[in-house]
């Protein structure tokens, strides 16, 4: 069964189409996109550290939360050109944060603006995203739709 994010960008993008999808972020994701980006900052590490800054505990790196902006990316076939994070709140090991995606301008040639939001299992808004991109044109949907026909095999999300 295909992604549904995915099924839609087959059938084109447009203005005003939002995307939600929810995801449980781990310490030990944490600790893998410290090594990944070499991020070594305390406050994801060091219950010392976040206390002296007044968290209540170790929180994630923003741009981990910032990336599930891939996901919806990465199953609509937006080519990303430009990203704007505006970071809220602190988001802890095991919270559940929600992220809105919502496209703002769409044109013929597959320029694109879209926002996304994140909130916690809360409903507290812990960031903020402005995208620009290039969304899939005619031919590049045509290409979505044969790959979600031959079983969509390097999706993982298929």
């Amino acid at each position: 069964m295909p992604n549904p994010m995915r099924q839609h960008a087959v059938e084109g993008l447009k203005e005003n189409d939002s995307f939600v999808f929810t995801r449980r972020f781990t310490q030990e994701e944490t600790v893998l996109f410290g090594d990944l980006t070499r991020d070594y900052n305390p406050v994801h590490y060091d219950k010392r550290w976040t206390d002296a800054k007044g968290f209540r505990g170790r929180i994630c790196h923003g741009l981990l939360i910032g990336s599930m902006i891939c996901e919806f990316g990465g199953q609509v076939g937006w080519l990303a050109t430009g990203m704007d994070f505006k970071f809220i709140r602190p988001v802890y090991f095991g919270d559940a944060i929600t992220c809105a995606v919502r496209i703002l301008k769409a044109d013929n040639s597959g320029r694109a603006e879209a926002e996304a939001a994140f909130h916690n299992q809360n409903s507290e808004q812990v960031a903020y995203a402005r995208l620009t991109g290039r969304i899939p044109v005619e031919k590049e949907r045509n290409l979505l739709g044969q790959m979600i026909e031959e079983g969509d095999v390097y999706n993982k999300l298929a």
